[in-house]
């Protein structure tokens, strides 16, 4: 081999050896006989850069948080060994100082699982102390119908929680275990009472189904609508008995009152039959005030109406459902006649009648400036003058026409 070659972090020798600086000095990492100097060096460059590449893929998964305190501690140990002893030429403080980087790094991490541990701890005192504390106010509610099944849902909740230190873990188990035995003896409790309080509404309720019973041919049809609402009102806070004992009664108390009202009905209907009679004749009434439209003197029309008005008022009553429609027809009639009045005040009104003279004596002015216009076109020839001056003159024509129309309404 001849001659030497050098690298800012190593060299080889003349005799061969190739040298790695570090910062305690050089170090020997191998031999090199065969081939050019410059390629031990390339060679052992690459040795470095894959160390390196080992290093920058430790500290990616330390830093990225997808290896474990532990198991990065034990890979750095690994990088370290391999690196104490490398034969590779290149910046190996560089690389230990990253090390070092990281072993901070993973120190972190591991303060961070303790804290992250000790949140997952709180949180989960947290959530047992909820569920001790919710438990306590079911038991103390008396929510009968879905505390048993929430109960059951608290339980495996508290299951799935892990276990805290055993003083507080026992604590807050005894808490909750209190309340849901609690609860379990209360409900039993009410449901107790329950029987007894059904038992009494069973007795109630039979009397008021006797007393609707007795009420059932009564012909006072106030006094027993009265009686009825009252029963309803017993009935309801009488509170409910057993399902087939309830059920039983109401049957009882609604075939009663059912045949109670079915009579006042048919009495009623008698009535809306009388009231029929008065709904034809208040049509026969409503056939000679439609006579009058359209109107064409309104005094006349007036006159008649309120003749025909103290008529309807002595018929009395028409059927419910046919109010508004004959209500209507009338009211119809009513307007017209008051539209008519309107427009006669209008039609008399002075300054109505001023204002389609002024627009009179402004339409016939221009009619003749108009005129005169139109002759000066043909005598000039110019079609399309001619034809201008005419359109104008027409449309001025057909006003005029209108507004003396309207002053004829207002002199007859």
């Amino acid at each position: 081999m001849n001659g030497t070659a050098e690298d800012p972090w190593g060299r080889v020798a003349d005799d061969g050896t190739v040298y790695v600086r570090t910062d305690t000095g050089e170090r020997a990492i191998g031999s090199w006989q065969v081939g050019d100097p410059e390629g031990a060096l390339t060679f052992f460059r690459r040795k470095y850069d894959a160390i390196a590449l080992e290093v920058d893929l430790l500290a990616s998964r330390v830093e990225s948080g997808i290896l474990a305190p532990d198991e990065a501690q034990s890979a750095l140990r690994r990088e370290r060994r391999n690196l104490e002893n490398a034969q590779a030429i290149g910046d190996l403080a560089a690389l230990a100082a990253r090390l070092d980087a990281l072993e901070a790094v993973i120190a972190d991490r591991r303060a961070e699982r303790r804290v992250e541990r000790k949140r997952q701890v709180e949180e989960a005192r947290e959530a047992k102390a909820a569920i001790a504390a919710e438990a306590e106010t079911l038991s103390a509610g008396s929510d009968w119908r879905h505390g048993v099944g929430r109960f059951r849902e608290l339980l495996d909740q508290w299951k799935a929680l892990p276990r805290l230190d055993k003083a507080t873990d026992d604590e807050l188990w005894r808490r909750f275990s209190s309340a849901r035995t609690a609860y379990t003896r209360r409900r039993k409790q009410h449901f107790s009472e329950l029987n007894v309080r059904r038992e009494d509404a069973r007795q109630a309720k039979e009397e008021i189904a006797a007393e609707a019973e007795s009420l059932a041919d009564s012909t006072d049809w106030g006094r027993g609508t009265t009686q009825y609402r009252e029963l309803m009102q017993r009935w309801k806070a009488a509170g409910p008995a057993a399902r087939d004992v309830e059920d039983q009664l109401w049957k009882r108390f609604r075939a009663a009152q059912d045949r109670f009202f079915n009579a006042r009905n048919a009495t009623y209907a008698e009535q809306e039959a009388e009231f029929q009679v008065n709904l034809e004749q208040k049509e026969a009434l409503l056939v000679e005030a439609e006579a009058l439209l359209p109107v064409r003197d309104h005094r006349v029309a007036r006159e008649a109406y309120r003749g025909l008005l103290q008529r309807w008022d002595e018929i009395g009553r028409v059927p419910r459902a046919s109010v508004r429609a004959v209500e209507g027809r009338l009211r119809k009639v009513e307007d017209a006649i008051r539209s008519a009045e309107s427009n006669e005040w209008r039609r008399t009104n002075p300054e109505t009648r001023a204002r389609a003279n002024d627009t009179l004596t402004q339409l016939r002015n221009s009619i003749a400036d108009l005129e005169r216009e139109l002759a000066k076109q043909q005598e000039t020839g110019n079609a399309a003058g001619v034809r201008q001056a005419e359109e104008a003159l027409n449309a001025r024509r057909a006003w005029l026409a209108e507004v003396e129309k309207t002053l004829d309404e207002f002199s007859g």
